[in-house]
């Protein structure tokens, strides 16, 4: 410890050649030392004192939070989904129908008093007011300073919603008017190909959100008999993999004279799109030369620079731009999904798409929460995830028409709410984002039902329709196909919340060694979906249905479910290599800067493989 006489530091070990100093001078000496000494307690005391901490703003910090936790450890083991189906009336509660759709939540570990709960902890969240803040333009992705309004791209003409002091319902409409014009312009053979032959194949090349999207659409529509009846001899097709094998597939037994490719790409510089455009319009000019007008008269873009595109050689009018406030995997009811969609499916199958989305934007920002589909299934969400504890959740949509449902839903959620922090940058303290995954039924019921009923609980959507897009009925056979597809619909469910006794099977005569390998659990959550038919209404209000479940999820959590920055880590990376790459392959510079595993591996990539013989220096 430092003493301070005069100013000057002396060590405080003891009053070392003091007793030669005068009296007055040893007392000065001593007061120094006390004074140095307080002034050294007084900078400890003060170092040794924490800043204050800031409030947390978590919502797990909240006494509704708290009550949830408490309700789901001590209320919820004491009973069985099975015992609570036997209440009629909170069954009667646990069923929500709105404009044909049907939630049936009654097979969640949940009970009345569950839901009253979540409604507090939604209340104390300001769901409703984030949801409000949403629709109407407020700029709530804060890490970008952007709007989220994937619902202005399904609003009507006559509604407004103003950001940066623009209607941007207008500008919508206005892109969605062009696109309209533009795929009756293809579809009726007025626009044809540099050589004079007619447009009938559509290749969509984007990744990401710019595909997801779409496909899922285009399978939901493409045995629609209304849709499939318009798109007649057309065929659509996506590029999104940079792997050339997606090349190959994408451009198999289609004629080059007789194909329009699509360019998403909101900033046209989308590494992998580009790869593709570039490969495209190689295809293209191959069959039909190089001249400016293949390129003009074979490809579009859908994107927010125009130059770029031009500097492609898309003409400008032939490029249909969306904004900063369109977020890729919402993107779909943007020029994204609507140029693909429009020219395979003709813009009023894409317009019936928007009707749908927009029935549930309306139902979600304005019913009650009690009866708001979204919000509940969100809420439902948060109860599983977070305080029940289960981290997956399985889609089982009953008809093949959604093979890519799951797919997209996937991109829809894990990309929106596989975060660690808050909008204010704080550590999450609770578990947030399911991971999604799922096929249709009844292909998974023969793949992954046998650890849904017998290894680890997975949370279920199922997913059904009372009406089949292609109706059989076989003679010899007790119900129609679609019955016989609708009746797993119906049997999973409570197969799963059920389960299956010890005594049951010794009932069946089930022999006893044999029993503990035919017995089930049960009290496995699930929740069912039941809609009238799949059509390009219905196909849009899933979709929506979806989109906003993910939404309630983040706003509960206090998440920016609108950007993505997870995502540009990996990509920046794989710039470094390849890179590399294009060092070690073409200028023979050795393989440096990683780390031993991935400079070995990269090293056999490079001795295994061969580049390409350029006419001309690659660039990097």
């Amino acid at each position: 410890m430092l003493g301070f006489v005069g100013g000057v530091g002396v060590l405080n070990s003891g009053f070392v050649g003091s007793a030669s100093l005068k009296p007055e001078s040893r007392h000065a000496v001593l007061e120094g030392k006390r004074v140095g000494l307080r002034m050294v307690l007084s900078a400890e005391k003060a170092s040794s004192v924490e800043e204050p901490k800031k409030e947390s703003k978590l919502i797990s910090r909240t006494a509704e939070w708290a009550a949830l936790k408490k309700h789901a450890t001590e209320d919820i083991p004491l009973t069985s989904i099975k015992e609570l189906l036997a209440d009629e009336e909170r069954n009667n509660e646990m069923l929500v129908n709105y404009d044909d759709i049907f939630l049936d939540f009654t097979r969640q570990r949940a009970n009345r008093k569950t839901l009253d709960l979540l409604f507090k902890l939604a209340e104390k969240a300001n769901l409703q007011e984030k949801i409000s803040g949403m629709v109407s333009g407020e700029k709530i992705n804060i890490t970008e300073d952007r709007a989220v309004l994937h619902t202005a791209l399904r609003a009507a003409k006559d509604e407004k919603v103003m950001v940066d002091g623009v209607n941007v319902v207008v500008e919508v409409h206005g892109v969605l008017d062009r696109i309209k014009q533009f795929s009756e312009f293809v579809r009726s053979g007025e626009h044809v190909g540099a050589t004079g032959k007619r447009i009938v194949n559509f290749v969509a090349c984007g990744i990401g959100g710019s595909y997801l999207g779409p496909d899922f659409v285009h399978e939901a529509l493409k045995t629609d008999p209304i849709a499939a009846e318009a798109a007649g001899d057309r065929h659509l097709r996506f590029l999104a993999n940079v792997d050339p094998v997606d090349v190959k597939r994408a451009t198999m037994e289609l004629e080059p004279e007789e194909t329009m490719v699509i360019i998403i790409s909101k900033t046209f510089t989308t590494r992998e799109t580009m790869v593709n455009a570039i490969t495209m319009r190689d295809w293209l000019t191959h069959a039909m030369g190089d001249g400016a007008e293949v390129v003009s008269q074979h490809m579009v873009a859908c994107s927010s620079n125009v130059e770029g595109a031009k500097e492609f050689g898309i003409n400008e009018e032939n490029v249909f731009g969306f904004w900063d406030w369109v977020g890729g995997r919402y993107s779909v009811c943007s020029a994204v999904g609507a140029v693909p969609l429009s020219l395979q499916y003709g813009f009023d199958s894409f317009e019936r798409f928007l009707s749908g989305a927009r029935s549930i934007d309306r139902h979600f920002a304005s019913a009650p929460m009690e009866k708001n589909l979204p919000i509940l299934m969100g809420l439902l969400g948060v109860w599983n995830i977070s305080h029940l504890g289960f981290k997956t959740r399985a889609m089982h949509p009953y008809t093949e028409a959604l093979v890519k449902l799951p797919a997209h839903i996937q991109q829809v959620d894990m990309e929106s709410n596989g975060k660690h922090v808050t909008v204010h940058g704080e550590e999450v303290d609770f578990e947030v984002g399911e991971i999604d995954w799922g096929e249709p039924g009844t292909n998974g019921q023969h793949s992954f039902f046998q650890l849904l009923h017998m290894g680890q609980v997975v949370p279920c959507d199922f997913i059904g329709f009372c009406e089949s897009q292609n109706p059989i009925c076989e003679d010899g056979l007790p119900v129609s196909n679609h019955d016989e597809l609708m009746a797993n619909f119906f049997a999973q469910p409570d197969a799963l919340a059920n389960g299956k006794t010890a005594q049951e099977c010794r009932d069946e005569g089930v022999p006893e060694w044999l029993i503990p390998h035919k017995t089930f659990s049960g009290n496995r959550p699930s929740m069912s979906i039941l809609m009238k038919v799949l059509d390009a209404y219905t196909t849009g209000q899933l979709l929506a249905l979806y989109e906003h479940r993910t939404a309630v999820e983040g706003f509960i959590w206090d998440l920016n479910s609108f950007d993505q920055w997870g995502v540009e880590l990996g990509k920046t990376l794989a710039t470094t290599v390849r890179k590399q790459i294009s060092k070690s392959r073409y200028h023979n510079e050795d393989v440096t800067g990683f780390n031993s595993a991935t400079t070995k591996l990269l090293n056999v990539y490079l001795s295994g493989s061969v580049g390409c013989v350029f006419e001309e220096e690659p660039v990097e």
